[in-house]
């Protein structure tokens, strides 16, 4: 990763030209004034002004770029407004529907990308008042099977019918996808009801799961509801009746709705209580099928670099989760620029704390958005700031998988999202042992002094046991 002195020269330079009109104005307007003319001293302000901006544009984009958290992007009161497993999103909405369309939910069975070609001319493209431009929408084609009849109906939840079609997918809802359960609009009309099928982005985030949802009944109780498919898709059914329900962060009060509105999801709580849901699985069976990681732009994962310095006067590594991410109108070629909230949980133990910053969240991480929200930081050896490493992050979040290259030759593969990847990442950084890639090869002299260790590690996970490669 370059500097942050080296990132802020080039926009400094970019910015110098692209405003380079305001350096000349400034000198010839004070070339004039001095000469005696009157307009000279405008046309020289002006170019002040001009001239003042490249700097300031010059480190306005560097810190988007350059995605360090210091002690100035802490949230003010300390945070902790959010449970440490909530998850807020705020993504742009879909069509509402034809008023006869009903809300059911499709299962995908395969999934594949068609296109995603931004022009890529600038560092960061922003779309006024565009949260989903079609440049920056990939185009996904599925295949699904569409639920006509719901399970708590008494039906086997399969009834239904396969269509396969492209849709235009917002990015922060990738992961909807790969969780396999989407909410979609069915048109009537259309023979035994199968008409046009309109993907509802922001609902299917719930349902997947990637969203957190809890409800607060008439007498104050809080139930979480994430990943109760059942429930949910009968209390969107309510919400799209009557309008539109607030939530609140990811919590609906119905002390907070209208008596009428309040009284039906009472009745769905009354019914979750007599026939509790089971909980649907975090992704369904066959994702492989709908994995896109391999076709979205993003960094790979890797095990990551170690500077030397870095390592030796302390440095580290820590885990940040994601609490809150908002759609913006401003894009990057390899993922959008969101608002987020994150809680860091310092190495030494104290007291985690929680930081807003506006990032680029690469487009194959968000695809497994739904396994998990958590992310790499490199702490500087003064503890005072944090960079997010998405190398790291992404081989931790199993958008890439990690191979272990015993010393005598054998191949041992370590499952995505596998807990012996995060003490892997911690004995190479504490090591000063540098391995961008996710293949870790032990036979290599620079992981001399950590071969015992790691091969602990994957002993203690059970990994070692693997059949021998040509």
């Amino acid at each position: 990763m370059r500097s942050r002195t080296g990132v802020f020269v080039g926009q400094f330079l970019f910015a110098a030209l692209c405003l380079s009109t305001g350096p000349i104005f400034l000198v010839l307007g004070y070339a004039a004034w001095h000469d005696g003319a009157g307009w000279g001293l405008a046309v020289s302000a002006a170019g002040a002004v001009v001239t003042v901006m490249i700097p300031v544009s010059a480190a306005g984009t560097t810190r988007q770029i350059y995605t360090r958290i210091t002690r100035r992007d802490r949230v003010k009161g300390g945070g902790g407004a959010y449970g440490d497993d909530t998850f807020v999103m705020l993504a742009p909405r879909s069509a509402p529907g034809p008023t006869g369309a009903r809300l059911v939910r499709a299962d995908v069975l395969e999934a594949s990308l068609v296109r995603y070609s931004p022009e890529g001319e600038a560092t960061f493209t922003t779309h006024y008042g565009n949260y989903a431009p079609a440049e920056f929408t990939p185009v996904i084609r599925m295949r699904l099977r569409v639920h006509t009849v719901d399970e708590a109906d008494g039906a086997d939840g399969r009834a239904g019918f396969e269509v396969t079609d492209e849709w235009r997918v917002p990015p922060l809802c990738l992961s909807a996808i790969t969780a396999g359960r989407l909410v979609v609009l069915v048109d009537p009309v259309g023979p035994e009801g199968s008409g046009k099928v309109d993907v509802q982005w922001p609902r299917s985030t719930l349902l997947a799961g990637t969203r957190t949802c809890r409800v607060i009944d008439l007498e104050g109780r809080l139930t979480d509801v994430t990943r109760r498919p059942g429930r949910q898709l009968a209390q969107m059914r309510i919400s799209r009746e009557v309008g539109g329900v607030e939530m609140v962060g990811d919590t609906i009060d119905l002390r907070r709705l209208d008596a009428e509105t309040a009284a039906r999801y009472g009745a769905l709580a009354a019914r979750a209580r007599a026939c509790p849901e089971d909980r649907a699985p975090v992704t369904e069976p066959g994702e492989e099928a709908r994995l896109l990681v391999d076709e979205l732009p993003g960094e790979e994962g890797g095990f990551g670099h170690v500077g030397r310095g870095w390592s030796r006067r302390g440095g580290r590594l820590v885990r940040a989760r994601f609490l809150e991410m908002r759609g913006r109108t401003t894009f990057q070629d390899h993922g959008p620029v969101l608002d987020t909230v994150l809680r860091i949980r310092p190495a030494d133990g104290t007291r985690p704390f929680d930081v807003a910053r506006r990032l680029t969240v690469p487009m194959n991480y968000l695809v497994v958005l739904h396994h998990t929200r958590e992310v790499v930081l490199s702490v500087s050896p003064n503890g005072r700031s944090y960079d997010i490493d998405w190398s790291r992050t992404n081989l931790l979040a199993g958008v890439t998988t990690a191979t272990v290259i015993a010393p005598d030759g054998r191949e041992i593969p370590v499952p995505r999202r596998s807990d012996a990847l995060w003490p892997l990442m911690n004995l190479l950084a504490s090591h000063a042992v540098s391995n961008p890639s996710p293949v870790l090869d032990l036979r290599k002299r620079r992981t001399g002094l950590v071969v015992g260790a790691v091969m602990d590690v994957l002993l203690d996970r059970g990994l070692t046991r693997t059949d021998h490669r040509a």
